[in-house]
């Protein structure tokens, strides 16, 4: 089941899908107040798209002019980070939870991945990798994105308790009445001998293109 879209990120946080282009791509300021009022400017850009989309749910950009906005502020953060602030948009994964649902504090902070636009994004991500780890190579899996809503499900003593949306990373939407009519979610673990108190486990929801269909029939 998908019970709304998500939008990274701020990391992907996944955006809007209606597309209505993606805008041109832009040199950087390089005047140090030219840098604060494209910075300014982005932000209120982001929070504004980022409001149409999680809280009216009448998104206006396609995910790629988002990430394009998202993606040139996060650079010229990365090149001025004296001007990175707590309240920027980088520095949260989505957006607050809208007012239909209960908000909810995750036990900890749900992130989100970076998008790779390109090959160079790819091999500079690679390198990190690498550079982190100390070694000179590492193995990589790849799988297919499953494009869905990124959730938290709360097990108390091997019984589920709770669901609830990324939100802003910080707090989220308790979807636990949705949650449990998705049949591939156990209410339920296996219990073993002496069972964890407590056990958070985080995934992706998403709706098949089959059930669509099956829906819409």
């Amino acid at each position: 089941m998908k019970t709304k879209g998500r939008r990274p990120p701020v990391q992907r946080t996944p955006g809007p899908r209606p597309a209505r282009g993606t805008p041109s791509p832009r040199r950087a300021p390089d005047r140090p107040a030219d840098v604060v009022r494209r910075i300014e400017e982005l932000r209120e850009k982001i929070r504004y798209h980022l409001h149409r989309y999680h809280v009216l749910d009448a998104p206006e950009i396609s995910d790629e002019a988002f990430d394009a906005l998202v993606g040139e502020l996060r650079a010229l953060e990365a090149a001025h980070p004296e001007l990175v602030t707590p309240d920027s948009p980088t520095q949260r994964v989505g957006a607050p939870p809208a007012e239909g649902f209960r908000a909810v504090t995750h036990p900890q902070p749900m992130l989100s991945l970076a998008n790779a636009f390109d090959e160079d994004d790819l091999r500079a991500w690679y390198k990190r990798v690498i550079t982190n780890l100390g070694v000179a190579t590492v193995d990589l899996v790849c799988e297919l994105k499953l494009d869905g809503a990124a959730i938290s499900l709360v097990y108390e003593r091997v019984v589920f308790v709770r669901g609830a949306t990324r939100g802003d990373g910080v707090r989220g939407e308790d979807i636990t009445p949705n949650l449990r009519t998705v049949r591939s979610l156990p209410l339920r673990l296996r219990e073993d001998a002496d069972p964890p108190e407590f056990v958070e486990v985080r995934g992706e929801v998403f709706l098949p293109v089959r059930a669509l269909e099956a829906i819409n029939r």
